[in-house]
């Protein structure tokens, strides 16, 4: 499978694809992802929980940030020296913005749960500006002690 080459400036570590915004998008970053980091001797604890987090995020981007003709774009950087992954999950749609997570959500709705999950497997998760008019879904996970 060929990889996206790097982009200039990037560290070394990243990994970026875009992909199209549909479910077979969303689907192909989640597996992307989970090659990749296996690739890079990532520990099973990160990549399974790496796999959530990026199937959650691309979700999301194909679901709430769609815009007819653009892309979503999936970013993982590892540092294996620390054990830090920092997941990047970009759409064109900054005008609509994650909400913070419920921490009781109603039980009989069907949706809105997503949020609450990345949180649960993240050490950190925020959404910042993706010029010129997106936003970015950032989580961030670290290997456990010892692992």
């Amino acid at each position: 499978m060929n990889h996206a080459p790097s982009q200039v400036g990037a560290p070394a570590g990243t990994f970026t694809q875009l992909l199209s915004s549909t479910r077979r998008g969303a689907r192909l970053a989640r597996l992307l992802a989970v090659t990749e980091l296996r690739s890079r001797g990532a520990s099973q604890d990160l990549t399974e929980r790496a796999e959530l987090v990026v199937a959650e995020l691309a979700a999301n981007a194909v679901l709430h940030g769609r815009v007819p003709g653009r892309c979503f774009r999936l970013t993982l950087a590892l540092d294996p020296a620390t054990g830090h992954l920092r997941i990047d999950v970009s759409d064109a749609r900054g005008d609509l913005l994650p909400r913070p997570t419920d921490p009781a959500p109603d039980p009989l709705s069907t949706g809105g749960r997503g949020l609450t999950l990345v949180a649960a497997l993240a050490d950190h998760w925020d959404c910042v500006p993706y010029p010129p008019t997106g936003k970015t879904v950032r989580a961030v996970l670290t290997t456990p002690a010892g692992a």
